[in-house]
């Protein structure tokens, strides 16, 4: 959350000529309504199950850059999709850069807590494993600009692909 999945996918999807797909707006353009309504309604429960069908429709394509949420490697058929299919990188941030990030987000049900510091520091304790454990690359989401930073990715993608290749 806030680490620049959708900002800088949509840069370096262009970048590498690829379709820029974000899974919370996918699911969103298929309900109809905002993620928080569906968390309101359905529970967190039913948004994952949502999720986890979304991500099984989008994963079969081709040619696409996708930005999932942040919780949808918790699943473990997420996570096994995920890596068996697609190159995954990890944009890794900082709570402090999080919360400045995410300051005026207003829309994120799992940041709707009384303490915005403890919550992420809550998810990052409870996620990062997790990510780690996904992500074929770790790059360090840092304070520059979108275009920048999918620059950093595009050479580390490339270089991973190549160290691939020697293989």
């Amino acid at each position: 959350m806030g680490s620049g999945k959708t900002t800088v996918g949509r840069v370096l999807a262009s970048r590498l000529g690829l379709e820029f797909v974000d899974l919370d707006q996918a699911i969103e353009q298929r309900c109809g309504v905002e993620v928080a309504l569906i968390f309101e309604i359905e529970g967190e429960s039913g948004f994952r199950a949502r999720e986890r069908a979304m991500l099984e429709e989008i994963i079969r394509r081709d040619g696409i850059l996708l930005a999932t949420g942040g919780g949808s490697v918790l699943d473990p058929h997420n996570r096994a999709l995920l890596r068996a299919r697609a190159l995954v990188v990890w944009l890794q941030t900082s709570v402090d850069q999080q919360i400045k990030r995410l300051a005026r987000d207003q829309r994120r049900p799992l940041l709707r807590a009384p303490n915005r510091r403890q919550r992420l520091e809550q998810l990052a304790t409870e996620r990062d494993p997790v990510y780690g454990e996904c992500a074929h690359l770790r790059v360090r989401s840092t304070d520059v600009s979108p275009r920048a930073m999918a620059a950093r990715l595009e050479q580390a993608i490339r270089s991973h692909q190549e160290r691939i290749e020697e293989q």
